[in-house]
C-alpha cells in the first residue's frame, strides 16, 4: 500500500488527485493503473480518483503492486543504503540481478524480497539498472514504481551517476581519456556487442590509477565513469581500446589469473528524487580483485 500526506501551497485550496500524483512522480501509465484499481482512498475512504479534489492534510493511499512471481530467499544481502524509497546493495560476483527461466533461485531479486518480507514491507522488485552476473558492486533498487520513474529520464537515460573499477591487461597509452564509440549487437549473436558506426552512442571516461606485474603479465587498475549505459559498454570499450578486462574471455581477456571479468561497480551518486538529498555510496573492491593488486 502506497500512502501520501497531501501538502498544498497556501495559494491553493484544492488540487485534482491526478495533478498531485504527477507531482509525486506518478507516470501517466501508473496513473491509469491507480484510477482503475479500485483501491484509491482519501482519508481511508475509497473514491473515484479521476474525480477527486485533494485538500491540504488529506491522506491518500492506493495499491497497484501485482503479486510477485519471484520467490523470496534467505540469502546474504550487503546493504549499503536504505530508506523508505530506495535500497542500494553491494552484489557479489556470480549472482544474477533478476531470475531467468533457466535460473530462478539464488538471485539478488530473491534476497531483496526476503529482506522486505522480514521487515513487514510489501514492495515489488524494481532494480533501476543491472549488472552482469560476474560483475560485482552497487545496484540501485526502487521500492515503489514512481521512484523508479523519477530516476529515469523520458529518453531512457538514468538520473544517477555510476563509477566502476576494472583490472585490464596492459596499460593504456594515454593515462586517461574518453572512449566515444557507438555500440551495436554483433549479429547473429544475441549476447555479443561490438563497436559499430551503426550502433547507439556510447561514451566511457577512463583513468589509469595504477599498474602492476602479476605472474609475468602487466595489469592496470582503471577507474571508469559512464555517460551512457549500453549493454557490456565498459567491456566492449576497453577491448576496443586494446586492453580487455582480465577474465573477460567474451571480449578477448585472459582467464589465467581470473575466472570472471574484473569489473566492480564501486560508486553511485545522485540527488534523491524525493528528499532531494545528495546520496553518495561506495563499495570497496572485492577480495578476488584486491588479491591481484596486492
Amino acid at each position: 500500500m502506497t500512502t501520501f500526506q497531501v501538502v498544498l501551497p497556501e495559494a491553493l485550496a484544492s488540487m485534482p488527485a491526478k495533478a498531485f500524483l504527477h507531482q509525486k512522480g506518478i507516470s501517466s501509465t501508473l496513473w491509469k493503473r491507480i484510477k482503475h484499481s479500485g483501491t484509491f482512498k482519501v482519508n481511508g475512504i475509497v473514491t473515484n480518483a479521476a474525480r477527486t479534489m485533494l485538500k491540504d492534510g488529506d491522506t491518500v493511499s492506493y495499491q497497484v503492486e501485482k503479486p510477485s512471481e519471484i520467490e523470496p530467499e534467505a540469502l546474504p544481502l550487503d546493504i549499503r543504503y536504505e530508506d523508505e524509497y530506495l535500497l542500494i546493495v553491494n552484489k557479489p560476483p556470480g549472482q544474477l540481478v533478476h531470475p531467468t527461466t533457466k535460473e530462478a533461485h539464488g538471485t539478488l531479486a530473491g534476497a531483496v524480497l526476503y529482506h522486505y518480507e522480514t521487515k513487514g514491507e510489501t514492495h515489488s522488485y524494481h532494480p533501476i539498472h543491472r549488472l552482469d552476473r560476474d560483475t560485482s558492486g552497487l545496484v540501485l533498487i526502487a521500492k515503489e514504481p514512481q521512484v523508479q520513474y523519477l530516476l529515469t529520464a523520458k529518453d531512457g537515460t538514468k538520473r544517477f551517476h555510476r563509477e566502476y573499477l576494472a583490472i585490464v591487461e596492459g596499460r593504456p597509452k594515454l593515462p586517461e581519456g574518453l572512449i566515444d564509440a557507438p555500440i551495436a549487437r554483433a549479429l547473429p549473436s544475441i549476447i555479443l556487442r561490438k563497436v559499430s558506426p551503426e550502433g547507439k552512442e556510447a561514451r566511457t571516461h577512463y583513468k589509469t590509477l595504477s599498474s602492476t606485474e602479476r605472474e609475468g603479465k602487466l595489469l592496470s587498475l582503471i577507474e571508469l565513469k559512464l555517460e551512457t549505459g549500453r549493454t557490456h559498454q565498459i567491456r566492449v570499450h576497453m577491448s576496443y581500446l586494446g586492453h580487455p578486462l582480465l577474465g573477460d574471455d567474451l571480449y578477448g581477456g585472459s582467464l589465467e589469473l581470473m575466472q570472471r571479468q574484473a569489473l566492480h561497480a564501486c560508486r553511485l551518486h545522485f540527488i534523491h528524487p524525493i528528499t532531494k538529498e545528495q546520496i553518495n555510496v561506495k563499495a570497496e573492491l572485492p577480495r578476488d580483485m584486491q588479491r591481484l593488486l596486492s
